[in-house]
């Protein structure tokens, strides 16, 4: 390992305070390319990295690598070991649209659902909760019964403590009441495990993928996904979801950009022309 090297996993262990686990990554990123060209990091030039990470196929391995390596240069410019600052592009990596399902599809898992004792009345009423609330799990988690003001939901434990109030629909709150009343437990909290302690984050992931094969956040998502393609407008959304920029919500524009695109290929006669 290069002196250089270990001045910088000195840095990001001592002064930046990272995690064992960071740290560790950036010493296996980084010895990679030392190890692989048997010479020091820092005399490497954008060729011969490049070279080296011809072995790697997948683009985000190939950016957290090169992300070590940026991080790892400007420490040495800042540090004056380098004269010129050197920062490698990334690759340019598509962006996946989120997944989600349709209503029909929630529909059918929730027919799936035993609702003769209270448990299954939980999981029913929990999954229509995340549909129609588009909350995060871990926001849902922590919801009081206060938080339930008639047909609003006042999310108080938002991402990057933002509170904001989001309608309910009455179906969704009919099943909450119907379960709270059946639970028999007199507790702050909604949502409760089978002893009335609160519901955890792997109890709720077990009760989405056994009646919809997916994950909570998959709900969230077609959630947003419902709204857009039913026309609302991209803000409405942006705070509906608590995102904090509305290049996060831009994300489902791409689904309504598809809808489009599907909606003309079936039915403009033109689109079913071949030269």
């Amino acid at each position: 390992m290069s002196n250089e090297l270990e001045a910088f996993l000195e840095y990001i262990t001592v002064t930046k305070a990272l995690s064992k686990k960071s740290v560790e990554a950036y010493k296996s990123d980084l010895l990679f390319f030392e190890q692989r060209l048997q010479k020091p990091l820092i005399e490497l030039d954008t060729m011969a990295l490049f070279s080296a990470l011809e072995v790697y196929e997948n683009k985000r391995t190939l950016n957290r690598k090169l992300s070590s390596v940026n991080a790892f240069f400007d420490f040495c410019y800042k540090s004056q070991f380098k004269e010129e600052k050197t920062k490698l592009r990334l690759s340019k990596i598509p962006k996946l649209l989120p997944k989600f399902l349709s209503y029909e599809a929630i529909q059918k898992g929730l027919f799936l659902i035993d609702r003769s004792a209270w448990i299954g009345l939980r999981d029913y009423a929990l999954i229509l909760f995340l549909y129609a609330s588009g909350a995060r799990i871990s926001e849902a988690l922590e919801l009081s019964r206060n938080d339930i003001e008639g047909e609003w939901l006042h999310i108080r434990h938002a991402k990057g403590d933002k509170e904001r109030i989001v309608p309910l629909a009455e179906v969704a709150l009919e099943a909450i009441d119907t379960y709270l009343r059946e639970s028999g437990f007199e507790k702050d909290y909604v949502w409760c495990n089978y002893r009335g302690g609160k519901l955890s984050r792997i109890s709720a992931y077990k009760i989405t993928q056994k009646y919809l094969g997916v994950s909570p956040h998959v709900l969230r998502h077609s959630y947003a996904t419902s709204l857009i393609r039913g026309g609302a407008d991209l803000r409405v959304v942006q705070e509906l979801l608590g995102h904090a920029s509305l290049l996060t919500t831009q994300i489902y524009t791409h689904i309504q950009k598809q809808d489009l695109k599907d909606t003309v290929a079936v039915y403009h006669p033109i689109a079913q022309e071949h030269i």
